[in-house]
């Protein structure tokens, strides 16, 4: 019972150390600009590697969960006989919550692993500490422009897939169901306001913030070695995933 006692007590003591680290690591990159703002050169090169490379995989992505979203609702609906409104049940949940959450994963895997894989080699290798040597700041050169790229590309990216998702739900259900063109894009209107759009691209927002403050600081607290890198770039793709999906609740229940 002791034991039990003292591992959850030195459990929580963990937990509110990485909340203030989190919360330390997040001041730091805001305020940084104050002192000395990135160089635009490094914010392009971000926002080419976050959203640019980040295009085909969201596309793809948004492309068959739509497909897959049309043929289940079909499938349901025809026993109903009410398969006319297909686009009634893809739009929106492409647009409010299956569009952010899964662009979300997709930049968690991709560009989440590649920032604390990045961060936690440069802190391995004692890069970090040369920057800090040479009076620059870490956190406005190394996680500002990414912070800013996953604010501002995030949303796109998001949108991408919303009308991709969209797009495939309407080939699937109008050339291979028959279902007739009017039907699909009348409910279409009829159920997805500018609002769910809007929603949607403020989730990304809310993402794509999760993922380059959480990556970062998995990355700026490596282990030493392969080992530690590796562990870093694991969790953070893990965190961001999960946070990802927990943020996603509570931002429905606030939303709608």
């Amino acid at each position: 019972m002791r034991d039990s006692l003292i591992q959850i007590g030195e459990d929580t003591l963990a937990a509110v150390k990485t909340l203030g680290e989190i919360y330390t690591l997040s001041f730091r990159t805001v305020v940084a600009p104050l002192k000395k703002m990135p160089r635009w050169k490094v914010m392009i090169q971000q926002m080419y590697s976050i959203g640019n490379r980040s295009v085909p995989v969201v596309l793809l992505t948004g492309l068959f969960t739509g497909m897959v979203l049309a043929a289940q609702s079909y499938s349901q609906f025809r026993k109903l006989g009410i398969e006319t409104l297909v686009g009634a049940v893809v739009c929106p949940t492409m647009a409010q919550e299956l569009g952010p959450v899964l662009t979300g994963l997709m930049l968690a895997g991709r560009v989440g692993a590649a920032m604390a894989a990045e961060l936690g080699t440069m802190k391995v290798t004692e890069q970090i500490d040369a920057l800090e040597s040479l009076a620059t700041d870490p956190y406005g050169f190394l996680i500002f422009p990414r912070l800013v790229a996953c604010l501002l590309l995030t949303p796109i990216l998001v949108i991408f897939a919303d009308f991709i998702g969209i797009a495939g739900g309407y080939l699937l259900t109008v050339n291979v169901f028959n279902v007739p063109a009017h039907f699909y894009m009348l409910h279409s209107r009829e159920y997805l306001d500018t609002w769910g759009l809007v929603s949607g691209a403020l989730k990304g927002i809310v993402f794509g913030g999760l993922i380059c403050i959480l990556s970062c600081h998995k990355g700026f607290t490596a282990g030493k070695g392969a080992e530690g890198v590796g562990k870093a770039t694991t969790e953070a793709v893990v965190i961001s995933s999960i946070m990802i999906l927990i943020s996603n609740f509570f931002l429905t229940l606030i939303m709608y």
